[in-house]
């Protein structure tokens, strides 16, 4: 009877187990990233979405040059299926947190045994590596480095000495600098298009590079002219304004005999107008009277010589039926 309650026990806690294994696994994606390494994330350490914790590592495994993470994730947050992962340190002292950076706005979500590869991951900067580049920097600075000569040290005094008494001026420097920044960030298609423009613009140049050289060589060899003959066009210049000045002076005191020439010069233009078929047909015959006229004349005796048929004047025939 014992045996029987014990198997009954064990089978009991064995199906209660898988049954939360299974209910458990269906509330949680498992999700594996890689990451450079893994400084203060341990199996337990949280995951979070804008701060709001959403899951928990669940092991952390050295895999060659990199660190596998295995985390688990809520099915009911709404996580981009290209998400990238950060490891975030609050503090220098306090545990560090695998935050995930996308949240899926109508595009696919993050699938269960999804991996998220190393190029979408980012670890933060360690204290000593941080040290280390300050010491790198202090020592390119220091006196055996960029201030071996003092230069540092008179870069530093005469901008002191430049930005004495000049406070006010710099701040509103910046200010508007920053004013203009926002400026271009609110006109930032504009200006890219202006770039893409432009960027068209010059690959078009560069595709005519030989006309381009052409053009420059002539402009450069008319300048070159012009300069040889600077005097001579700076003569022609005055000369042309005097003329310009007459010229505006002219028409100023003749203003209405300029206009009465101009309204007869209208009234003349528009009688060619509605004569143009007549001068037309007188412009064709003109050349052909010209040349006839030229037939008849006779140089020897000064005349105009020519024949007629003079059976042409009788209105009635003279043979062949006279009355």
């Amino acid at each position: 009877m014992r045996r029987v309650v014990a198997i009954v026990a064990v089978l009991g806690v064995v199906t209660a187990g898988a049954l939360w294994w299974i209910f458990s696994r269906g509330d949680a994606l498992r999700v594996t990233a890689y990451f450079d390494r893994a400084v203060g994330v341990y199996s337990g350490s949280d995951v979070q979405v804008l701060g709001v914790r959403v899951g928990a590592v669940e092991s952390v495994t050295p895999r060659g040059q990199q660190v596998e993470v295995v985390f688990s994730v809520d099915r009911d947050v709404a996580i981009a299926h290209d998400t990238a992962a950060v490891v975030v340190a609050p503090s220098v002292v306090s545990d560090r947190y695998v935050q995930l950076t996308d949240l899926a706005r109508s595009g696919p979500l993050l699938a269960d045994g999804a991996v998220i590869p190393r190029t979408r991951t980012a670890t933060p900067v360690e204290l000593d590596e941080l040290y280390a580049s300050l010491d790198t920097l202090v020592s390119a600075l220091g006196p055996d480095g960029a201030n071996s000569d003092g230069a540092l040290s008179e870069l530093l005094d005469t901008g002191a000495e430049n930005l004495r008494g000049n406070g006010a001026a710099f701040n509103e420097s910046v200010r508007n600098f920053a004013q203009a920044a926002r400026t271009l960030s609110g006109s930032a298609d504009d200006l890219f298009a202006t770039v893409d423009e432009l960027q068209k613009f010059t690959t078009m140049l560069a595709g005519n590079d030989r006309q381009i050289l052409s053009v420059n060589t002539q402009l450069d060899q008319v300048w070159r002219t012009l300069s040889a003959d600077r005097e001579e066009l700076s003569t022609a210049l005055n000369t042309l304004g005097t003329a310009l000045a007459d010229i505006q002076a002219f028409i100023r005191d003749n203003r209405a005999a300029i206009k009465s020439n101009v309204d007869k010069l209208a009234r003349t233009t528009q009688q060619l107008v509605d004569n143009r078929a007549s001068i037309a047909e007188a412009l064709d015959t003109i050349p052909l009277a010209v040349t006839n006229f030229y037939g008849a004349y006779d140089p020897a005796s000064e005349s105009l010589q020519g024949r007629t048929v003079m059976l042409d004047y009788f209105p009635v025939p003279l043979v062949g039926g006279g009355r």
